[in-house]
């Protein structure tokens, strides 16, 4: 029930009204109030029952003196009944607004007309009492009004001097009360109705004034009750509320998927709402209307809906059975959300039976997308009959299955679709209609079936990770892909969902399949994978120093045999790669564990022809003692590969006799990159100097006074300078090997463990890190 308050500015001419409101013994009595001394100029406007109607305009008022003048129009309904009144011209001599900005009186000060619709009683002392419905002035007319009750009254204000019938004019109807009765009125309540089935499957629901301005300060209660088995369809033709927010902080209609205001909620609404279309999930529903105790500012019409009762409207347990949710509100629209990598099936409205003619059901399938996970959504057709029509080439005339791969739903653009399928569909291979996987983590379908009935469709939906990887994915979904020549000479490929950080807890390969007489070369141009307690030193890797995320590669050969290349974590970039003359290719595996992730890395393949074993340059060492090996041109800087290589690549093999051993000492070493801050991205040397294990990878600059030397476990090294098409050149380097021994009793010329030859100390070299050549001794 409605709080009424007086209008503090409240006086109404030629009434002086103090007496308690009282209902008259005669519909006309809010019109019998004593003359004052100058003209009358009261309007009342009384319906003896019957569709009345008519029309009103302003007194012509003389006025030489100013005089205050208030002229009160009056309409009384009868019985059953209530007015619309509507201002049709309206040109008051006043300045808007009516003060209803905040701080303001009013400013419609020496001409103006109030409205009162909402009036209890057909006394006139029950203005005072009534809820002030509004003051105005100006060019702009009131809206419509209809009567809360039976009574409605205008009261014109003028101090003018000449006031012309022309200034305002309006009609008036009386029309029926019982359409605003919805239902059975719940005791004690001003708008609230109780619905039944049992007495009226389908019927208008309006807001207590609808099409007039609605009252403030009310709340209603719509309560329907249905039959079991039924449902109840509510469709508002118009809904025009106050708008204060999106989430309808002051006036609005809560719709609950229930018999009372502690069931789940369907949606609050206010604003200005189109084709809004409610359904109950059972045979229960309540509309609830609020609007705020506060200033007649609003200028809304209410609400006007059709509601309706059906045991036809779409059965929800082939949602339910289904591991799906109704979206509560929607006559069959369903979610699906994943629990992760998990499968299940979607089917057609009132499955296993044929689905039910000029329906439409939304079918929502969203995949997990977190800062650790982001999947994508597989859909696989069963079975499938959704009849054509009229047949025509490539379209779909009846009913259909759309299907949105592309998250268009978000923007409702349901005009955008991927496919629309229709026809019978065929068992595969190849399956009709054939597989369709989501370009991120939703996939949409929109189900519409028309007059034609069919069997209707079973699907199978998988959420399966998207690694947003290039490259050919594994069929199983795992976080596996390949890169063939035959498919693509060039490319690139990254770490899941690079630039964003990668997920944890994630194993993934990659495969870089050569063809015959080809080589494949790797260049990273991107790495950062977390190790917080990383700690290489000079280019030793592996296990010791990578033991949480990393990347591990590894030659591959055609009967299936891996060689080792290293281990990479933190910001150490790993050297350019290429897979020896020979072998199948690459194999690239990034591990990562379940706690901090980092963004991964990015890097380019190129399939070229096999150059020799020793590559562009580089040789084959055995049957001496000792030998240089140097960067190709030097002591000249080395250069980048030629314009369109994608590496220079330099391969030496040194062997020494059976039962010795190789020292290998770096007498000067200058390579663009950093072993520790970046690593080697542009260029790279590797040693295998120890069996079994990885080699060794060398970047940087070497200090004067730094040891680089190297004792093989075995009689023979190799050595490979790769140099990425990147590169910007540097000085490059210059190392001297020695065939050694490890006794070490008796020798003449000892370094780090071993024995050298004595031809050594007749070489001039230095076999030894950090010794300079001594005089040569007698026997040389």
């Amino acid at each position: 029930m409605a709080v009424y308050k007086k209008h503090p500015f409240m006086k109404i001419g030629r009434y002086a009204i103090a007496k308690e409101a009282t209902e008259p013994s005669s519909p006309a009595s809010i019109a019998d109030a004593s003359p004052t001394k100058l003209p009358k100029c009261d309007e009342s406007f009384v319906s003896r029952g019957g569709a009345v109607s008519g029309s009103f305009h302003a007194p012509e008022l003389i006025n030489p003196s100013n005089t205050s003048r208030q002229c009160l129009y009056t309409f009384v309904a009868a019985p059953g009944q209530r007015v619309l009144v509507e201002i049709r011209t309206f040109n008051l001599r006043g300045k808007p607004p009516d003060g209803a900005a905040v701080g303001e009186l009013p400013a419609c000060m020496h001409e103006y007309m109030d409205i009162y619709s909402e009036m209890t009683s057909l006394e006139a002392s029950e203005l005072v009492n009534s809820a002030f419905g509004g003051r105005y002035c100006g060019p702009i007319p009131p809206r419509r009004r209809v009567s809360l009750h039976r009574a409605l009254a205008l009261a014109f204000y003028t101090d003018k001097p000449y006031t012309p019938p022309t200034l305002f004019t309006g009609t008036y109807r009386f029309i029926n009360s019982s359409e605003f009765e919805v239902g059975t009125p719940v005791p004690n309540t001003l708008c609230s109705f109780v619905i039944e089935a049992s007495k009226r499957k389908t019927g208008l629901l309006l807001s207590p004034t609808y099409p007039g301005i609605y009252p403030k300060d009310i709340s209603c209660n719509y309560q329907f009750i249905g039959q079991p088995g039924q449902r109840i369809r509510l469709e508002f033709r118009d809904f025009d509320l106050f708008f204060g927010g999106p989430h309808c902080p002051f006036d609005w209609v809560r719709v609950y998927d229930g018999p009372d205001n502690s069931s789940a909620v369907i949606g609050t609404y206010c604003g200005q709402q189109r084709n809004l279309v409610l359904y109950s999930s059972d045979e229960r529903l309540l509309v609830s209307f609020y609007t705020l105790p506060r200033a007649a500012n609003t200028q809304n019409r209410g609400f006007k809906g059709i509601f309706e009762f059906s045991e036809s409207f779409v059965k929800l347990d082939f949602i339910s059975k289904h591991d799906a949710e109704h979206i509560r509100g929607s006559e069959c629209d369903q979610k699906i959300l994943s629990k992760k990598e998990s499968t299940g099936f979607v089917y057609h409205p009132n499955y296993p039976f044929p689905y039910i003619q000029k329906v439409v059901c939304r079918y929502f399938i969203y995949g997990m997308q977190d800062s650790q996970n982001l999947e994508r959504v597989r859909l696989e057709f069963q079975n499938f009959s959704i009849p054509k029509g009229e047949p025509k080439p490539d379209s779909c005339a009846d009913g259909y299955l759309k299907v949105y791969l592309r998250g268009q739903e978000a923007t409702d653009s349901y005009d955008k679709h991927d496919a629309e399928l229709c026809g019978e569909g065929e068992p595969g291979p190849p399956a009709f209609p054939p597989p369709l996987l989501s370009d991120g983590p939703r996939l949409v379908m929109v189900f519409s079936s028309g007059e034609l009935q069919g069997r209707g469709f079973k699907a199978k939906y998988t959420f399966e990770t998207e690694y947003r990887v290039p490259g050919t994915a594994a069929p199983g979904g795992e976080c596996a892909f390949t890169y063939r020549s035959e498919a693509k000479k060039r490319g690139e490929f990254n770490s899941p969902r690079y630039p964003s950080n990668y997920p944890s807890r994630t194993d993934c390969s990659y495969t870089l399949v050569a063809a015959p007489n080809e080589q494949v070369t790797v260049v990273f141009d991107h790495f950062k994978v977390k190790a917080d307690a990383w700690n290489a030193t000079a280019g030793l890797y592996g296990g010791a120093t990578c033991s949480e995320d990393w990347v591990e590669a590894w030659w591959t050969g055609r009967e299936g045999s891996r060689v080792p290349l290293g281990r990479w974590c933190g910001p150490a970039t790993p050297g350019p790669l290429q897979s020896p003359r020979g072998a199948l290719g690459l194999l690239l595996h990034l591990h990562t564990n379940n706690e901090a992730v980092a963004s991964g890395f990015k890097a380019r393949y190129i399939f070229e022809p096999a150059k020799s074993i020793f590559g562009d340059c580089g040789g084959n060492m055995s049957g001496a003692e000792y030998g240089v090996i140097t960067s190709p041109l030097h002591p000249a800087p080395y250069a980048a590969p030629a314009r369109g290589a994608a590496s220079r690549v330099c391969n030496w093999f040194v062997t020494a006799r059976p039962g010795k051993r190789l020292l290998l000492n770096f007498q000067l070493f200058a390579v663009e990159g950093h072993l520790i801050d970046r690593g080697c991205p542009a260029a790279v040397l590797r040693l295998w100097y120890e069996s079994p294990g990885p080699p060794l990878e060398l970047c940087g600059e070497k200090a004067p006074t730094d040891r680089w030397q190297y004792l093989s476990s075995s009689n023979s090294i190799r050595l490979s300078f790769i140099i990425a098409d990147k590169s910007v050149g540097a000085a490059g380097w210059r190392a001297i090997w020695t065939e050694v021994t490890t006794e070490t009793e008796g020798c003449e010329n000892a370094c780090a463990g071993a024995c050298l030859p004595r031809a050594a100390a007749c070489s001039g070299l230095q076999h030894c890190a950090g010794a300079a050549p001594a005089t040569k001794p007698p026997h040389c």
